[in-house]
This record gives structure tokens, sequence and C-alpha cells, in this order.
């Protein structure tokens, strides 16, 4: 964090962060995007599977890689990936409703998915109340993470500078760029990595690195944000 700078907001990814990677979703969600691509580009699944990989690596999101590749309209992507009962796979979880209730800043759904599917995972597991906004692929002008675009757009949505900003990703790739333009940056649930400042295993471990911060207060009672539509 900057010398001096006062921290206002805490922005979040949402999936396998807000929720644990052990949930199983994202893995229902990628199958989702591979049985996706098979269905509109007519390819043997194995391609199709080759294809999305392809995609995640050089373009952070296959939605990108289809867009610029075959001009596939994102919304019928949006609707068809996230199409999933929720309740196989998320519980409301109490104590993580807690957690957020510690944090003292602004808490922000920033997700290259849709807010309709981030909405979605914030009401099942009992947590919407705590967010200002949410943040998405189409606020994002489909300029998904790790793009440098992506992260112009957040700060312009926010009005905040990147030292007001907290971001906490699963994906050490999506943080370098926030890095970079001087955000602080907290690795969720993955190995220690060089270029980012924290690493915790859970959002429960986020009290060690913003207590020192002046960030989280465990006596706090929950001040839920105005919850709804996006920045």
């Amino acid at each position: 964090m900057a010398e001096g700078s006062k921290l206002r907001y805490i922005l979040f990814d949402l999936d396998d962060t807000i929720y644990p990677r052990s949930s199983g979703l994202m893995d229902i969600v990628g199958s989702r995007i591979r049985q996706f691509i098979v269905n509109q580009l007519h390819l043997q699944p194995e391609v199709a599977e080759a294809l999305q990989r392809r995609y995640y690596q050089t373009y952070g999101t296959s939605l990108r890689g289809l867009q610029d590749e075959y001009h596939i309209d994102p919304e019928a992507y949006l609707a068809y990936v996230h199409d999933i009962p929720l309740e196989d796979y998320l519980q409301p979880d109490p104590e993580l409703d807690r957690i957020l209730g510690c944090i003292q800043l602004t808490k922000v759904i920033v997700t290259n998915g849709s807010a309709e599917h981030a909405r979605r995972v914030l009401n099942r597991l009992g947590i919407a109340h705590h967010f200002r906004s949410i943040v998405d692929i189409r606020a994002l002008n489909f300029f998904n993470k790790p793009d440098p675009r992506a992260y112009e757009r957040i700060l312009e949505l926010l009005q905040a500078q990147p030292s007001e900003c907290i971001l906490v990703d699963d994906a050490p790739r999506n943080l370098a760029p926030a890095k970079r333009l001087g955000m602080t940056t907290i690795l969720m649930d993955g190995d220690a990595e060089d270029g980012v400042d924290y690493h915790v295993a859970c959002i429960a471990d986020l009290r060690q690195v913003l207590t020192p911060l002046g960030c989280f207060n465990d006596g706090a009672r929950p001040s839920p944000e105005t919850s709804g539509g996006k920045a």
C-alpha cells in the first residue's frame, strides 16, 4: 500500500474467491463453457476443451476469445454458462457474513461474469447486503481481467484512485495489473506469489491482513451497504 494513502474500497473477485474453490461450482461453469463452444462452433469436445484453454491463456476468458474470433453474442454465452442450480454447490454462510461485517471498507464485487450470476451467488450465501455494487463484464465494456483496460474502467466507475483500493482475487495474473497501478493486492487460496502484497488461505484470514491496515474491527456490528446494480 502506498505510504500515506487512505483505503476506501475492497474489491472482491466472485468465483473461487468469495466462496471456496472446493465448492466445485467453477468446475461446472467450466464444463458449461466447453459445452457452449461445442454447441456454437460444432466442435468435438476435445477440440472445444483445447480452444477453451487457449482462450483462457490468451484472453483471460473464453468469452473474450469467442467475441474476438467468432463474434459470439455475449448475452447468449453468459445466460448459458451460468444456468446452474447454485443450491447444489453453495449454502448460506453465517461466518462469511460476520467476517464481511467486520471489514471497514466499501465492498464491491468485480467479476468477469454477469451481474445476474453474482447476485444469485451473493444471495445464496446470504451476504448480498454487504456489497455496495457489482462491477460485471458488461460494466467493464467486456474488457475482462487481466486486461489493463478493465482496471482503468473499475477506477472510473468508482471514481477512486488505485491507492484507495484493495483487490482480492484467486488468480495471480489478475492481481498483477492492479499492483502495477498501485492497488493493494491479496491473493486468495493460492501459493504465495512474487508480485502480490499479501496471501491468505480463506476469507477469514483477511483479518490478519486488514487489522494492521486499520480496516478490520472484530467488534463491529455489520453495516450493510446499499446493494443492487453496478457501480
